[in-house]
């Protein structure tokens, strides 16, 4: 039981303990005044705001620096070419695309490659550059489906794959500022003994150098990469096996040979046309 001599004691110590957080006789809360409460919360807001513009004026003087048009550091000078296999008819087996002949073809008319689109743009002159450095309004050159020919889908809407000798598309990804030189075409080979004849579209497999150069998406809103198009002219005997084929970029400064990329101008696919 415990003496009367604890119970002051007690009652000081309780007192102590609520005073620590608010004391009556002095006003202070958690030991400070509202005086002194106010002049550290005041510090600590011009302090924020003080770290809050310099991070404001740091953003806005490397805004200062940057083009909206073109990414200051790129690391991919020159560009990689690659299938045009967006459509989901197209199947992809192992690390390679593989093409086969029942499946239905990839399609134009999306992206802007329909000649209802095309025929709001210019027709450019073959073989020069398109060059509008001082244009605020990037204009676009037409690129009609006609220049792929046998492989636009407006003769054969199957692309040639009913029959067992498919289309296929090709493209360069889209490089800022790019302007090859030479007359750049596009190339195939089959990696077998007897070789596959092919057609290509347009003519020869030009990429024809009016489509260059490319301002950037924000700029050049409705540019579309030039197409390639590969007919590849197979017969029976060729028929269920599983041909690579590799397509290079030739004719320019266009890099086609980099071991370490490569899509670096060229790529590989396999097809395989089934009876």
């Amino acid at each position: 039981m415990a003496s009367t001599e604890d119970k002051p004691t007690n009652k000081t110590e309780a007192s102590s303990w609520k005073d620590s957080f608010y004391n009556p006789r002095t006003g202070e809360v958690l030991g400070r005044t509202a005086g002194s409460w106010a002049l550290i919360l005041l510090f600590y807001l011009v302090f924020y705001c003080f770290l809050a513009g310099m991070f404001a004026l740091t953003m806005w003087v490397m805004l200062l620096t940057l083009d909206e048009n073109i990414p200051r550091y790129r690391d991919l000078p020159y560009p990689n070419l690659f299938v045009k296999k967006k459509s989901p008819h197209m199947l992809v087996g192992g690390s390679l695309p593989l093409l086969t002949s029942n499946l239905r073809p990839p399609l134009l008319l999306s992206e802007g490659y329909n000649d209802t689109e095309q025929e709001k743009y210019l027709d450019c002159l073959e073989g020069q550059y398109f060059l509008q450095d001082d244009a605020l309004e990037k204009k676009v050159c037409r690129f009609r489906r006609g220049y792929l020919s046998l492989c636009s889908g407006l003769s054969d809407i199957n692309f040639g794959y009913s029959e067992g000798r498919p289309c296929v598309l090709l493209k360069l990804n889209r490089i800022i500022g790019l302007k090859p030189l030479g007359d750049p075409y596009v190339n195939c080979t089959v990696k077998k003994d007897n070789p596959v004849q092919m057609q290509y579209f347009p003519r020869k497999g030009r990429i024809d150098k009016m489509y260059f150069p490319y301002y950037g998406k924000k700029a050049h809103v409705n540019y579309v990469q030039p197409l390639v198009a590969v007919k590849l002219l197979l017969n029976k005997e060729d028929y269920n096996k599983e041909l690579s084929v590799e397509c290079r970029v030739e004719g320019s400064n266009l890099r086609n040979n980099d071991e370490r990329d490569k899509f670096l101008g060229r790529v590989t696919f396999r097809v395989k046309v089934v009876e």
